[in-house]
């Protein structure tokens, strides 16, 4: 594997503490908005002047260069197989944040193994980004499960469907599992209620979820934010254009703006 010498270009001198926070974005099933998230999150980040790199690390549906209408020369599966070092295959998105796309159908991610794994995610994180933002296949496997463990931040996406909160339910009790396995002092796992009616059946839905997970598990994820169900979504998806871009003062927009403040705080 190539992963050892990865980015030379990209790390930091031995020792250095690691310069930005790497964000997961997770969910127990597909179709809850997770890469429509991902992205618009990357964009309000970016907009409150962080040098943000979204990375498509969903194995075998990569879609951030389809949302975005992009078509990349090169992506992970040139780094994975070493044809390209991870910085040439990076590409500036107009709205200001950088993309490392994803390749559909490629199995290259999920044939590393876990030091192999770290050691990417490390890179990612020795890079010159304020955030490296990760928008992870949808299921609980072993690369998703790795890749979110390494993270500063998850966030879990869900919906108010109650096959949504279940496989969500089963997510977060992987991830309390993970950590009790590494022992770390904290860790920062919060759920985003996207597709809600209002911000009130939002804040039912998280409290659903937080209390199976409170009754069951012993712990509770917090709110990372509610996202209500906007039909200019939708619209921008299919015009293939970011949403803070296409409807910058939609309540969709003005949401996940919300929940990119709060991982400041």
């Amino acid at each position: 594997m190539i992963i050892p010498a990865l980015v030379p270009d990209l790390q930091q001198p031995s020792g250095a503490a690691r310069r930005g926070r790497i964000i997961a974005i997770a969910s127990g099933k597909g179709g809850v908005g997770k890469t429509w998230f991902s992205i618009t999150l990357a964009h309000a980040m970016a907009r409150r002047g962080q040098r943000v790199l979204l990375f498509d690390g969903d194995l075998g549906l990569a879609n951030v260069d389809i949302q975005l209408g992009l078509m990349p020369k090169s992506d992970l599966g040139a780094v994975i197989d070493g044809a390209l070092p991870l910085a040439e295959a990076v590409h500036p998105h107009g709205e200001g944040f950088d993309i490392l796309a994803g390749r559909s159908g490629s199995g290259a991610l999920a044939g590393l193994d876990a030091d192999e794994l770290e050691r990417l995610l490390d890179a990612l994180g020795a890079a010159a980004y304020d955030a490296v933002v990760l928008d992870l296949g949808a299921g609980l496997g072993g690369a998703v499960r790795r890749m979110t463990s390494v993270a500063d931040i998850a966030l879990v996406v869900a919906t108010e469907e109650p096959t949504s909160l279940t496989d969500a339910y089963a997510v977060l009790k992987l991830l309390a599992a993970d950590h009790d396995a590494r022992q770390k002092a904290s860790r920062d796992v919060r759920v985003i209620v996207n597709q809600a009616a209002t911000r009130q059946a939002g804040e039912r839905t998280f409290a659903t979820l937080a209390k199976a997970c409170a009754t069951f598990l012993g712990w509770a994820p917090v709110l990372g934010g509610i996202i209500r169900r906007d039909d200019r979504v939708r619209d921008a998806i299919r015009r293939q254009t970011p949403l803070l871009t296409r409807h910058p003062l939609s309540p969709a927009a003005s949401d996940v703006e919300a929940a990119a403040a709060s991982l400041d705080r």
